[in-house]
């Protein structure tokens, strides 16, 4: 009865998450968009990424004139954390086989956050992959949406959606700024990386440079 309970709970705790994180999705579609990217290409970049970060980074370095190569690689960077995750997540989960491909896919921010606040590896399985399930169709719904609303506007830099992305980027960290003086600190690095490297580097590069910059110091 308590192991019910508990799974219980773990769903509504990743049902709560999926919702609030999924309506983003839309501001990650306007920024895509206004970026220059079609309705399609960020749709394909949300059911493959899927991870809030690296997409909004890609995005605005695409959006500031970057090239491919360097929006790709600064998205990468930042998605590499997700790889510590799996490390961690690997013992809770005990995935085995095929399985093992499309549980990764899973393996971000939100879904880490709740099965590792669950008491019980069984509490943590069921918080998991709802929060997956959750996020996942919700992200890519409200990206949707985001993207179709925003290309029918015309011209989308009218009404100021360029700044869509940063901010929704920034709202996704400030959380986790708050909680954590060393991620302040990181995230203060990074940005005096990037900004240092700005006048010297096409649009996309500086974004790539702070990224290896704080992902050594997360890897010590």
């Amino acid at each position: 009865m308590e192991q019910t309970t508990l799974r219980s709970a773990a769903i509504r705790d990743g049902l709560g998450v999926g919702l609030a994180v999924g309506l983003s999705g839309v501001a990650f579609g306007a920024a895509a968009v206004t970026a220059g990217l079609t309705v399609p290409q960020a749709c394909v970049l949300s059911l493959l990424a899927f991870t809030g970060a690296s997409q909004f980074a890609f995005a605005g370095a695409v959006g500031a004139g970057g090239d491919l190569v360097s929006a790709a690689s600064g998205a990468l960077l930042l998605g590499a954390r997700n790889t510590l995750y799996g490390l961690r997540m690997a013992d809770v989960l005990r995935v085995r086989g095929a399985r093992k491909l499309g549980t990764a896919q899973g393996v971000i921010d939100e879904t880490t956050a709740v099965a590792l606040a669950q008491p019980t590896p069984e509490a943590a399985r069921a918080g998991f992959f709802t929060t997956f399930a959750a996020v996942y169709v919700g992200w890519n719904v409200t990206t949707l949406l985001g993207a179709i609303g925003t290309s029918s506007l015309g011209d989308p830099g009218m009404l100021g959606l360029d700044v869509v992305g940063p901010a929704t980027f920034l709202a996704i960290l400030w959380p986790r700024l708050k909680e954590r003086a060393e991620l302040r600190a990181l995230a203060a690095g990074g940005m005096a990386i990037a900004l240092a490297a700005t006048p010297f580097f096409p649009p996309g590069v500086p974004v790539l440079l702070a990224a290896v910059a704080v992902l050594v110091v997360m890897l010590r």
